[in-house]
């Protein structure tokens, strides 16, 4: 069974995301209902979910909604990763506040909509270092360029638990890997970053990827953390632009087949669950 560490819900009835009018294929609702319907067909038994850059008015709103979902009967919900401003005054009431929430796993900042300075400014730095032991953790979502800010940040932030979203979104289309290979194999010395292998279908070419396109950055990536500081996501919706969530596990699976079932397991479930302490 895989464990998705990486679904969006999208109900724009309820919350306002001012970023997809700019991107029509991701602009339609992405329910519960019809996410568990998919996930109970493709052996995904757990997720959870990550926040989608709501309006920043939003915020806690789309986290409380989403927590509440953790204790429906028979949900597939574990946790939710909130969204959050470190580069505010407000983050540490805000951390303080959800910290008594136990269905909150972690925060995180969308990096790449914002100028690269915000994530080195001293104030954004000192709020992240607030997450030492606390038991949450920040997922770090970057460009490939950018994951030379990553490293500085956790850098500074050395007792703090990241995770790498998305293998660090390589541009797999343009077949660009020596720079982004580089990069990763330097983040990964860091001991307190995962790495989550998480819908990295779409960042290839849709109309023509094929498995041999994607095998060199989900395998380096892996190498790289080494088999106990991965995960695995869905990315759901996102990973339509790349062919489907159904796509995706199929993708992993077939990436996977030859490794030891300790090694799948850790990457299926295994590492999520202990990370998140689920």
């Amino acid at each position: 069974m895989l464990f998705d560490s990486h679904l969006h819900l999208i109900d724009r009835d309820s919350l306002d995301y001012p970023w997809l009018a700019d991107v029509e294929a991701l602009n339609r609702d992405n329910t519960f209902e019809n996410y568990s319907r998919d996930a109970a067909r493709l052996g995904i038994g757990g997720c959870l979910h990550m926040e989608v850059d709501v309006a920043e008015s939003d915020i806690q709103k789309e986290t409380d909604m989403r927590a509440g979902l953790v204790g429906r009967p028979d949900s597939l919900m574990r946790g939710v990763i909130s969204s959050c401003r470190p580069e505010e005054n407000g983050f540490a009431a805000f951390l303080e506040h959800n910290r008594q929430n136990p269905a909150v796993k972690g925060f995180r900042r969308v990096l790449h909509v914002v100028p690269d300075e915000v994530s080195t400014t001293a104030l954004f730095r000192d709020n992240i270092n607030r997450l030492k032991n606390t038991g949450l953790t920040f997922d770090i979502c970057v460009l490939a360029r950018q994951l030379g800010l990553a490293k500085q940040l956790v850098d500074h932030c050395p007792d703090v638990t990241f995770v790498l979203d998305h293998c660090g979104v390589p541009d797999i289309a343009s077949g660009r890997f020596e720079d982004w290979r580089d990069s990763i194999s330097e983040l990964a010395r860091r001991p307190n970053v995962f790495a989550k292998i998480s819908g990295i279908v779409a960042y290839a070419d849709p109309g023509s990827w094929a498995l041999a396109d994607i095998r060199p950055y989900f395998e380096h990536t892996a190498e790289a953390f080494g088999p106990e500081r991965i995960v695995w996501g869905s990315d759901i919706p996102v990973c339509n632009l790349g062919g489907g969530m159904a796509t995706w596990v199929a993708a992993t699976q077939a990436l996977t087949a030859g490794w030891s079932i300790p090694e799948r397991d850790g990457l299926y479930s295994a590492n999520a669950r202990k990370l998140w302490q689920i």
